[in-house]
């Protein structure tokens, strides 16, 4: 028999039981795929998002399927950081999941007031920023289009006093500046990345199919580019811990993000036509070791770099 393959990973300070976790906007707030999985067998649960204050989101039609994933331009819907502390923690805690909080803001100092409410709270092992969301930062107010927006917000949210991993933009020009910029603030960690920037027209009306006009599109359609962002990024800073995300469907999706450089990864549209998605790409991901001799998920890290 094949010595069992040691799934245990770090990102930063923060230690996970394997490294496959829900991507933020794509699980719910709480415990919404818990019908259709152990959320406690995954290395973390990644909330939606989350503000300071409740916010609404966009207006509907905010959902299209494309041919190769999803554009979505939701605008990050949310009841707020206190009001999820006491209605959605509670039961991902019973659920004995490791939670990573997302949270964003239009400024700094949301940034800042979202991060502070989480002073103290039990059952929160690390805070995602996120700098990156095009459905409602648009291109010149996205806090991870520069180096200076980037590292205000991060520098802001470190009041959390929780391990923090920096959500970016695949849409930049020079994104391991971008990611130095954060690492440099204060994140210990960069996730990588969030939606492309897409559109889709009604040929018909002539009209964009989403009330918000353009979106963020996820999905298989992005694998590609996740994969070269972290491949860039680790080859900038091989010590900077990376969450890959980015169409993460099978096994092989997250055995390619680690050997470009990511320590763990993220399962996100792939969950909106499978709920147990997270669990299966886990499950392939160790049996794809097993059958190429891996005996720990940490030998991928980086492992199509030469060295």
């Amino acid at each position: 028999m094949a010595p069992a393959v040691d799934t245990l990973t770090t990102v930063g300070s923060v230690t996970l039981a394997n490294p496959v976790m829900t991507a933020s906007g794509t699980a719910g707030h709480g415990t919404e795929l818990g019908a259709y999985l152990d959320l406690g067998a995954l290395g973390a649960v990644v909330v939606k998002s989350l503000a300071a204050d409740p916010w609404p989101g966009n207006t509907a039609p905010r959902v299209h399927e494309t041919p190769a994933g999803m554009l979505n331009s939701v605008g990050l819907q949310g009841p707020g950081v206190a009001a999820w502390i006491e209605h959605d923690l509670p039961a991902i805690r019973r659920a004995g999941a490791r939670c990573v909080v997302s949270i964003w803001g239009t400024t700094v100092d949301d940034y800042r007031r979202a991060a502070e409410a989480l002073v103290g709270v039990a059952g929160v092992c690390a805070v995602e920023v996120n700098l990156s969301c095009p459905n409602h930062h648009d291109r010149n107010s996205m806090f991870a289009h520069s180096t200076e927006t980037t590292s205000s917000a991060i520098a802001a949210s470190s009041v959390c006093g929780l391990p923090m991993w920096a959500k970016l933009s695949p849409n930049v020009a020079d994104l391991p500046d971008i990611a130095r910029a954060a690492r440099d603030a204060g994140a210990e960690a960069v996730t990588l990345v969030n939606t492309v920037l897409g559109m889709v027209i009604d040929v018909e009306t002539r009209r964009p199919v989403l009330d918000g006009r353009g979106g963020g599109l996820s999905g298989p359609a992005i694998h590609p580019v996740a994969v070269r962002a972290v491949h860039d990024v680790h080859a900038a800073m091989p010590d900077l811990p990376i969450v890959g995300v980015g169409g993460v469907a099978r096994g092989v999706d997250a055995v390619e993000l680690m050997l470009a450089g990511a320590s763990a990864v993220q399962v996100g549209t792939a969950s909106f036509a499978d709920p147990r998605a997270c669990g299966r790409v886990l499950s392939e991901l160790v049996e794809w070791c097993h059958a190429h001799g891996v005996r720990s998920v940490r030998e991928l890290t980086g492992a199509a770099h030469v060295r």
